[in-house]
């Protein structure tokens, strides 16, 4: 375990700490699951790992909760597909990881994301939504999930997003990205507007994705 809590060199003040880890199997193999503490006692960062040793230039998902789609298997959002396809890669590699942030709906949480998923039923789209309700396109911080990183001898990853935010969050955290490795989840009747406004008004990379469609 890390004894010594790896903190942030910005003037966040925000600083990680290990308090458990084990190995746990799943459906996609078996991962060495670590939970870590901020400086508050929050557990908001979870390293789901496999194989990592420091000095390593790992395959890397940097991933926000989604209770609706991990849990329900909502159709709404890509966020269950892109996870999975994480998992499977990092067994299929034999190294790697997912940090695993709580950060429900973009930071606004459970509650507000259903209210913002009403505004949608009513013809809203993601980020219109939110504004309505008096938030931010996006409210993360992606500083937790540099730090975790850098709390395992890590500096440099393949980074396996669509988002762009994410690579400078990191970035700016002390973490280089050595390459951007796509995560393209399967279109469906319901994400559809909701990924072509993730691509068109939040800049992620999913050209390649409509493109196939098309």
């Amino acid at each position: 375990m890390v004894d010594q809590p790896e903190k942030s060199s910005k003037d966040s003040g925000l600083s990680v700490s290990l308090y458990a880890e084990a190995l746990i199997p799943t459906l996609f193999g078996e991962f060495l699951v670590s939970v870590y503490r901020d400086q508050n006692g929050d557990e908001n960062a979870i390293l789901i790992s496999k194989g990592l040793f420091a000095g390593a230039v790992p395959f890397v998902r940097v991933h926000s909760e989604c209770f609706t789609g991990e849990a329900l298997g909502s159709l709404k959002c890509d966020c269950r597909d892109q996870l999975s396809l994480a998992l499977v890669e990092i067994e299929r590699l034999g190294s790697g990881a997912v940090v695993y942030l709580r950060q429900e709906g973009r930071g606004i949480g459970l509650g507000n994301k259903i209210k913002a998923y009403h505004l949608q039923n009513l013809g809203a789209n993601t980020v219109e939504a939110n504004h309505q309700l008096g938030f931010a396109t996006d409210l993360r911080s992606f500083e937790a999930a540099a730090l975790v990183i850098r709390a395992r001898g890590i500096t440099a990853v393949k980074l396996n997003t669509n988002n762009p935010d994410k690579i400078d969050g990191l970035e700016k955290g002390g973490v280089r990205i050595d390459e951007r490795v796509p995560s393209l989840a399967a279109l469906n009747e319901h994400n559809e507007g909701y990924l072509k406004t993730k691509m068109l008004m939040l800049g992620h990379h999913l050209d390649s994705l409509f493109a196939v469609k098309k």
